[in-house]
């Protein structure tokens, strides 16, 4: 139910939040290690209750210009808090366990505009391809064509030489996602580019292999390893038009704050789908160019992309300053 705030109340709560703005700034300015520990502990008790003060200022309708002021000092405490925080194993396991959903919901905007845009350049690379055969020639190089020209599968060298394999898997997986994401620093276009790349090689090698009468063993090989490594070049992607986006339209805030907002919660948004690549990288380098049943590896892939989407949307309490 709305309500309407008092002044007294203002007056009495802005004086805290005046506090907070003047914490943030040095931290800012000079960096954590120029706030003492009581200082610290003031920001952390600060920033709680500023929450709580977000919750009750959303509440009133004629509060929105103090509500945005609050809000954008916990955004700008949330990313000085978090990136301060020291790295340990129980740390990033309570990260993706607890955490990174939540960051995956309040961007799932940004993945489904990700997404859209790849399918759609997937589909126009694929009905390029059944119409002019040889346009998959400006993406397949001549010897993944000649493998599928004697009906073959281009990945069994992957098994003789699978540890390896599967370690430049990982490495070239991280690197083609870690450049869709930093291409958002060119405001969206660098990630904008590497979506067209990554949707039309895959709507063109899906072509080029139904032209040869190869689908199943492609998609019998890409299932596996695919239901992880395509949702993460996708969440990549997500990430980058998130920090796009900040650049762009920086909204109430300053234009730099804007970028160092976007740019955390879009740097914590990829940062989820390293262990989801590293997986990946070992399926495709040991399981799916294997010799399994082609049920078994349909079942496998469908099974870890059950799992991703109830981790990803499992339901989670969602942060005042995000």
């Amino acid at each position: 139910m709305a309500h309407v705030i008092s002044n007294q109340w203002l007056r009495k709560r802005r004086p805290h939040w005046e506090r907070l703005a003047h914490l943030l700034a040095r931290a800012e300015q000079s960096g954590l290690g120029a706030i003492s520990r009581p200082e610290l502990e003031e920001l952390a008790l600060l920033y709680r209750q500023s929450a709580a003060d977000l919750s009750v200022l959303r509440g009133d309708a004629t509060a929105q210009s103090y509500s945005a002021h609050v809000n954008q000092l916990l955004a700008r405490a949330h990313h000085i808090i978090y990136s301060g925080r020291k790295t340990s194993a129980a740390s990033l396991l309570r990260f993706l366990r607890d955490e990174y959903p939540a960051v995956f919901q309040r961007n799932v905007s940004f993945v489904v505009a990700s997404l859209l845009i790849s399918l759609a350049w997937g589909m126009f690379g694929a009905v390029l391809t059944s119409a002019r055969p040889d346009f998959m020639r400006h993406f397949v190089g001549p010897a993944m064509i000649a493998t599928m020209e004697k009906h073959e599968m281009w990945t069994k060298s992957v098994v003789a030489m699978a540890p390896a394999a599967s370690s430049a898997i990982m490495t070239n997986n991280l690197t083609v996602s870690f450049a869709t994401f930093a291409g958002g620093i060119a405001f969206g276009l660098g990630t904008l580019f590497y979506l067209y790349v990554n949707g039309m090689m895959l709507g063109v090698i899906a072509a080029a292999c139904h032209q040869y009468a190869m689908s199943l063993a492609l998609w019998s090989f890409v299932a596996p390893h695919g239901a992880l490594e395509l949702p993460s070049i996708i969440i990549a992607g997500a990430a980058g038009l998130r920090l796009g986006h900040s650049m762009v339209f920086p909204g109430p805030w300053r234009w730099r704050d804007s970028v160092a907002i976007g740019g955390a919660e879009a740097t914590r948004l990829v940062a989820g789908i390293i262990p989801l690549l590293i997986l990946a990288g070992l399926l495709e380098g040991f399981f799916s160019p294997s010799h399994a049943p082609v049920w078994l590896k349909f079942t496998v892939g469908g099974l870890l992309f059950a799992l991703l989407l109830a981790w990803l949307f499992r339901p989670v309490r969602q942060s005042a300053p995000d």
